[in-house]
């Protein structure tokens, strides 16, 4: 057993945060229907991956949304399952007949979730956007910098995923549970730029208790502190140092092998500058392994930075197993981890629009009637 097992789920097909979303339902044991659209061109990143992680143990249907009898199956899968995901921008689906109050008027118990960049309301509400225009009006962009230079985005990390898929997941599960006590469902509003919001909380009140500024680059854990910091070694590769306390900072020192009293304190923020120079030189001396080894088992906080062809070769990942690999794609392992009712990862249960039959027949439609469907190009295979 896994703790969604039983529950149903569609997902109106959309990239990366809609689909991140789904996985972390069906890793733990929800019944996720992709419902995909009808093949159109060159496929959209990341649906261009032949084998993607996102569509592990999902199922999929395509279906032409533009033809009233294709928005009819979509209604008679609602009619039967617990959670809807929708990706679109605010009165696309209520332009389909398949908006909230249509949804929880078939099905009063269905969690509609709608996972946009901006939300449901907002001056921008109903223009375009991508992660990184989310997480910069988010105000987490802007901490996302050296000192003196521009704010570089953290791939699409912090907005799609964070706080768009994840949160959107936490919404639909704390929906679930409400669930539980009232019986009726509702809508889940999850936006990007909420979520990158939220996640940065600690910000907000780091600046509002004056531990920060926001001449970004020169706080403690924005690039600005020497013990906060990546070093690059003699083979081009880096070392990730966060030693924040003092008796991790003692620890740094000693594996280093440099004398404390030869630095000024930890603390002296104007004389970080040169604290981080000569840190980067040492680290120059040696290569990565090398430097792995030395802090190996110590409390300095220091990691190697590891390539993503390379974490799964490292023991601590290994006896862990965070990446899985499923039909030849390495991929990271479900999480959190359960210690009663685990997630687990299974293979994408077709190819995109390969369920599409037996999806329909699920749905009580009849041999005759699913012809008909694939005859006038209301649903495809492909």
């Amino acid at each position: 057993m896994r703790p969604l097992d039983g529950i149903k789920v569609i997902e109106m097909a959309g990239l990366a945060p809609s689909p991140y979303c789904g996985m972390l339902l069906a890793d733990f044991g929800a019944d996720v229907t992709v419902v995909d659209r009808l093949s159109k061109g060159a496929p959209e990143i990341p649906n261009i991956m032949e084998k993607n992680p996102f569509d592990r143990g999902k199922r999929s249907i395509r279906i032409n949304l533009k033809r009233d009898q294709g928005c009819d199956v979509v209604r008679r899968m609602i009619h039967t399952t617990d959670v809807l995901v929708e990706p679109y921008r605010p009165g696309v689906m209520e332009a389909l007949g398949l908006g909230p109050n249509d949804a929880l008027g078939m099905n009063p118990s269905l969690v509609y979730a709608r996972l946009t960049g901006w939300g449901q309301n907002g001056a921008y509400a109903s223009m375009a956007g991508h992660d990184i225009d989310y997480i910069a009006l988010s105000g987490a962009l802007s901490l996302f910098r050296r000192k003196g230079e521009r704010p570089l985005p953290p791939c699409n990390l912090l907005g799609d995923f964070a706080g768009g898929g994840m949160l959107c997941a936490m919404g639909i599960l704390l929906a679930l549970i409400e669930r539980n006590r009232s019986g009726k469902g509702q809508v889940v509003d999850a936006a990007m730029v909420d979520g990158a919001a939220n996640l940065s909380v600690l910000f907000y009140g780091m600046l509002a208790h004056h531990l920060m500024t926001l001449d970004i680059g020169t706080n403690v854990l924005d690039g600005g502190a020497p013990f906060y910091q990546t070093y690059e070694t003699s083979d081009h590769q880096f070392m990730a140092v966060g030693a924040i306390e003092g008796r991790f900072y003692a620890e740094l020192l000693k594996g280093l092998g440099i004398e404390p009293a030869s630095l000024p304190h930890q603390m002296d923020m104007g004389r970080w500058p040169e604290v981080t120079e000569r840190f980067a030189a040492v680290f120059k001396t040696k290569t990565r392994d090398a430097w792995t080894r030395i802090f190996e088992g110590k409390d300095a906080c220091v990691a190697p930075v590891l390539e993503l062809n390379e974490v799964d070769q490292h023991p601590h990942n290994r006896e862990r197993e965070i990446i899985l690999t499923l039909d030849g794609v390495p991929q990271p392992a479900p999480a959190p981890r359960l210690s009663r009712t685990p997630g687990r990862a299974t293979p994408a249960r077709g190819r995109r629009g390969g369920n599409t039959e037996e999806i329909l027949t699920d749905l009580g439609y009849s041999e005759e009637q699913i012809k008909g469907l694939f005859e006038d190009q209301v649903v495809a295979k492909v």
